[in-house]
C-alpha cells in the first residue's frame, strides 16, 4: 500500500476525481449502510477535498471545511475508506492527514464533527470528545464531537 494524498478545492477536481470520490461515498454511505439520503448536499463547493489514492484508485476521502462553512469551528466530514482497505488502519491515517491539513490550510486546531455513534471510540483516539446527546441524521445515530 502506497497512498498518495491530494488536497484540492472543488474547482480543481478533475471530472474523474469527482466521479471516483462520489462513487466511493455512494458505495459506503448509501449502499453499504443501506441509507437513502442526499449525499450531493451543496457543500462540496465550499470544501477542500482530501483524497487518498493507491495506484490511481480512490481508497480514502474526507471533506474539510473552514470555520463557519459547516460548523462554527473548522470541520471534517464524509470520512470514508474503501471497504477492502479497512484492515490497513487507513482510517487513522486519513484522520491524521485531515487534522494536519485543517491546521495547514486554515490555521485551525479546533474542529467539530458530526460522527456516527458507532465510531465514537475511533474519533476519541484522535482526541475528539462527545459534546452532544445522540441524534438521528438520515436515520443513523450521530453525536457531535469536538477536538480542542
Amino acid at each position: 500500500m502506497n497512498i498518495k494524498w491530494k488536497i484540492k478545492r472543488f474547482e480543481a477536481l478533475s471530472t474523474t476525481e469527482l466521479y471516483d470520490l462520489l462513487q466511493l461515498r455512494a458505495e459506503v454511505f448509501v449502499v453499504e449502510q443501506n441509507c437513502v439520503y442526499q449525499d450531493i448536499d451543496g457543500k462540496d463547493q465550499k470544501a477542500l477535498h482530501l483524497i487518498g489514492e493507491d495506484n490511481g484508485i480512490t481508497v480514502a476521502y474526507a471533506r474539510l471545511f473552514k470555520p463557519n462553512d459547516y460548523f462554527k469551528e473548522a470541520s471534517i466530514g464524509r470520512v470514508v475508506v474503501k471497504p477492502s482497505y479497512r484492515d490497513k488502519k487507513l482510517g487513522h491515517i486519513l484522520m491524521r492527514e485531515a487534522i494536519y491539513y485543517i491546521k495547514q490550510q486554515f490555521g485551525e486546531t479546533r474542529i467539530t464533527i458530526s460522527a456516527q455513534l458507532y465510531l465514537k471510540k475511533f474519533y476519541e483516539s484522535h482526541e475528539f470528545i462527545q459534546t452532544s446527546e445522540t441524534y438521528l441524521e438520515d436515520d443513523i445515530p450521530h453525536i457531535e464531537m469536538k477536538r480542542i
